[in-house]
């Protein structure tokens, strides 16, 4: 097993990469290894004032790095010698097994659909983990890479969602419900009308019908389908949330399932690959769960299974 690191994403890396790799160190099953990609030099330099680095951790030279502010679109082809460029390369040659990145999401999801998209896929979505209060998670797709969705997208997004959960959290069934702004099927706007009916009519989904704002952390659905704009609106406000109550001195253990840090980064479905976007702010912390969530990701073979089901060799 062998997981990619761009080694130069995210706002402190390299240094919160590296010392992220090093807590995962430990914990990667036997033989399986790190890779870090990024500038040799500028890496070394960083390691160098750390005790000797562990011996499944190894660093792949690429030279170029596409910053924050950068276009997806432009950076990608002008640079192809980035430690995003390189990742997806190894990636794709099936020289490592996994990349995560907490670098330029757009490169990320760019990258992802030039190199590893799956032809079944109309449009690769980023998953998020929801708390539930009643314990566990469900999931949310999209939560950003799709800010308009048709119907038929939503739909895909609910069959992408379904392959995940039941492969990583192991139910067979898992509950499927479309967001809305009410529960009767008549509700929201004309597409999330006709999302409503074509989930209804899907044999190999367990559609539970549209669930509200004030119930998505309860125990009503185990995956949640929306577009990447209403998903990212709920992300990142929910991420206000544990802000708000640590400034104010409040803690909770609900409430700490909203901490970025506590899942470490968002995987990306509907690719022919283990791909994992990680925030933009990631600190050690967050890098080691990232390596934490490929490994269970690669462990399920997620993307062979995902792979079977969409190209009609198995159900969702």
């Amino acid at each position: 097993m062998k997981i990619a690191l761009d080694a130069m994403g995210g706002d402190f890396a390299p240094k919160s990469v590296i010392e992220g790799a090093i807590l995962a160190s430990p914990e990667l099953e036997a033989g399986s290894e790190i890779v870090l990609i990024g500038p040799e030099d500028v890496l070394a330099g960083q390691m160098a004032t750390y005790p000797p680095i562990p011996a499944n951790i190894r660093v792949v030279h690429a030279p170029q790095v596409i910053e924050m502010g950068e276009h997806p679109m432009k950076a990608l082809p002008n640079k192809p010698n980035s430690s995003i460029s390189v990742g997806y390369a190894l990636l794709k040659k099936g020289e490592v097994d996994a990349f995560c990145s907490a670098g330029n999401t757009g490169a990320m999801l760019v990258g992802a659909v030039f190199s590893v998209k799956l032809d079944a896929v109309a449009r690769p979505a980023i998953m998020s983990y929801v708390p539930k209060l009643e314990g566990g998670h469900s999931i949310m797709l999209d939560v950003g890479a799709n800010t308009d969705c048709k119907p038929e997208t939503l739909l895909q997004f609910a069959e992408l969602g379904t392959i995940f959960y039941r492969n990583i959290f192991g139910v067979e069934a898992p509950r499927v419900a479309l967001i809305n702004l009410g529960e009767e099927p008549g509700k929201g706007n004309l597409h999330a009308q006709a999302a409503h009916k074509l989930l209804q009519e899907q044999k190999n989904l367990y559609f539970v019908g549209n669930v509200e704002g004030r119930e998505l952390f309860y125990n009503k659905a185990d995956v949640l389908v929306c577009d990447g704009f209403v998903g990212n609106v709920i992300i990142k406000m929910a991420e206000s949330y544990y802000e708000i109550l640590k400034n104010k001195g409040f803690t909770d253990a609900f409430f700490d399932n909203f901490n970025y840090e506590a899942i470490g980064g968002s995987p990306v479905l509907g690719i022919d690959a283990n791909v994992i976007i990680a925030h933009g702010i990631s600190n050690a912390a967050t890098i080691k769960n990232v390596i934490r969530l490929a490994q269970q990701m690669i462990r399920a073979d997620l993307k062979g299974k995902m792979k079977e089901a969409l190209s009609g060799g198995g159900k969702a």
